[in-house]
């Protein structure tokens, strides 16, 4: 099975973060959280500090890779988008065709920058829409999701953009598996875009 990565900055948002990596695991994705400081602890946004599986410099991110995953929050999405060894990566996961997931202000900040929405239908927390000038931004859902591209607009939607991924990999019928064991939705909820 590949391996997807979700990279931590000082400043995420714990809820993005945490519940995409439980959400994943809970359908038997391997996922590991990437520090891309010099210390494995990460203190996100609220304070809440989490230990990574291991840092970027130490981390075995391939071509391979299931998907790339990034939290926003703030400072978080600001210092995502400010290491230079993640923004190579994600441009090079890119250009290969592979998959990237950003929710809040991590679409705006890290990955429009880097050309990544270009022409590409997205969304993101509300009020940083005007950063996205080459990507068609939707306002009207809280997750767009797309086999290698999936956005979504902020903590609230953490649960929705988690099964999203699940659901891009594995099939609706194993993120609806899922989300029902979580007591997500009813039945018949299309939640995926």
């Amino acid at each position: 099975m590949k391996t997807s990565f979700l990279f931590l900055a000082t400043g995420f948002e714990e809820i993005e973060a945490l519940t995409v990596v439980d959400v994943l695991r809970r359908a038997g994705m391997d996922i590991k959280t990437v520090a891309i400081g010099d210390d494995l602890k990460v203190t996100g946004a609220h304070g809440i500090a989490v230990t990574a599986d291991v840092l970027l410099a130490d981390a075995r991110v391939n071509a391979d890779a299931e998907w790339l995953i990034l939290p926003g929050g703030m400072p978080g999405s600001v210092n995502l988008s400010e290491c230079g060894p993640l923004s190579e990566m994600l441009v090079r996961h890119h250009r290969n065709g592979g998959r990237i997931a950003a929710i809040c202000a991590a679409p705006a900040v890290v990955l429009a920058p880097l050309g990544v929405l270009d022409g590409r239908e997205a969304t993101c927390y509300p009020g940083f829409e005007d950063k996205c000038e080459k990507a068609v931004m939707r306002d009207d859902c809280p997750v767009v999701a797309f086999d290698t591209l999936i956005t979504a607009n902020g903590p609230a939607s953490a649960l929705k953009f988690a099964l999203a991924i699940v659901a891009c990999s594995m099939g609706e019928h194993t993120a609806g598996d899922v989300g029902s064991g979580m007591l997500y939705y009813p039945a018949g909820e299309n939640f995926y875009f």
